[in-house]
């Protein structure tokens, strides 16, 4: 009988160094098609039959190969509150009304989802947003069934609910006004200013205890959050969200995630500190994780923007996943493991304590939930 062996450190370390290899001989797209982008190739989904490779073929282009536009794909959706049972994050019920993100963050751990419809987690990603047109409508059929049992709903856990898309499409503020009508509670996590449009329908929620609002924010230097977040707010329109927000009443937090070794930890207690003198009242942080495809897209960003820190960077991600470039396993996928993860788990929580975020922020209620009456398809006979 043959017995399975884990590879050893050493192994592991050795597999990594050829992909650092095979890295640096990737051909990243050219800048120009590629402003305002956070992922630097466009490889085929893992899905696909066939592979897409650009090549020089010996003659000259007549002209330049145009930019990557955004391409909005609509889309019903069947249902639209998705659950989980994940033990590592903190609820079970949530929303996402568009699929892409736009926003352009290379380390999103949303990007391999994309592979499902056919598209690269690459470019496409953030180029082809798929807009769930009967979101509103769907949420309020589902809420209406008797047999819905009312939990709190989270939106921005796989993409951006307050994406660029959402200033045309208003599907997030559509989902908020049948929040407040059916008096529903919701969770939100974004990093866009956008928010704020919705502080009316925010202030309304919040003053009958059904909503909170965690802001992410991932670097104070304008410089590198535009790198790292191409089409995301800047962090001083972040923390101006975070002030409106808690001036009107509603509950925020701040999300210093993901936190990134040697690219944006150091800035770890600056963040909060920023954030907690806007009135956030509470925080968390996430490690960097590189599932799936994500790994590669990173990379790439990584030689692109500082190529003098990828083995280092990647060394260090290495070091907290037990040498590897990810580990899924539940209860440190969020967190990792050894020394470089704990001292930043423990500068996370001095520095919550330091400027009094280490409040735990108050349960939404699920009693006043009133379910929404639908126009009934049998007509009167009178």
């Amino acid at each position: 009988m043959a017995f399975y062996q884990a590879p050893s450190f050493e192994a592991l370390e050795q597999l990594s160094r050829s992909r650092d290899a095979d890295l640096a001989r990737r051909e990243l797209l050219d800048t120009d098609r590629i402003r305002g982008r956070g992922a630097q190739s466009n490889h085929s989904g893992r899905f696909e039959k066939q592979t897409r490779e650009s090549f020089d073929d010996g003659w000259d282009n007549v002209e330049p190969l145009s930019i990557f536009e955004t391409i909005e794909h609509n889309e019903r959706a069947k249902t639209i509150i998705t659950s989980n049972d994940s033990p590592d994050i903190g609820f079970e019920r949530s929303i996402n009304a568009y699929r892409g993100c736009e926003h352009g963050c290379s380390y999103c751990y949303a990007r391999p989802t994309h592979a499902f419809l056919g598209h690269s987690a690459g470019i496409e990603f953030e180029r082809d947003i798929y807009v769930k047109t009967n979101a509103v409508e769907a949420l309020r059929s589902e809420l209406a069934a008797k047999s819905y049992k009312v939990k709190p709903v989270a939106m921005g856990t796989n993409t951006d609910p307050y994406q660029p898309a959402e200033r045309k499409h208003r599907l997030t503020r559509g989902i908020l006004e049948v929040m407040l009508q059916t008096r529903h509670p919701v969770m939100i996590t974004t990093k866009s200013a956008l928010i704020i449009r919705d502080l009316d329908l925010l202030t309304e929620l919040a003053r009958l205890g059904l909503v909170k609002v965690a802001i992410s924010i991932t670097s104070m230097d304008h410089k590198l959050s535009r790198r790292m977040e191409p089409r995301a707010s800047s962090p001083a329109r972040r923390l101006e969200a975070i002030r409106l927000l808690s001036e009107a009443g509603v509950p925020v937090a701040v999300f210093a995630s993901p936190m990134i070794p040697a690219i944006n930890d150091m800035e770890l207690e600056r963040i909060l500190d920023a954030a907690a003198a806007q009135g956030a009242t509470s925080a968390q942080m996430i490690l960097l994780r590189l599932p799936g495809e994500v790994r590669d897209v990173f990379r790439e960003w990584l030689l692109r923007h500082f190529p003098d820190r990828v083995r280092h960077v990647l060394s260090l991600v290495r070091d907290t996943r037990g040498g590897k470039d990810y580990d899924s396993r539940f209860g440190t996928r969020m967190t990792g493991e050894g020394p470089y993860a704990t001292l930043l788990r423990q500068r996370f929580d001095k520095a919550r304590v330091r400027y009094a975020l280490d409040g735990k922020m108050a349960g939404l209620r699920n009693d006043l939930f009133e379910a929404p009456k639908l126009a009934s398809a049998q007509m009167s006979l009178f």
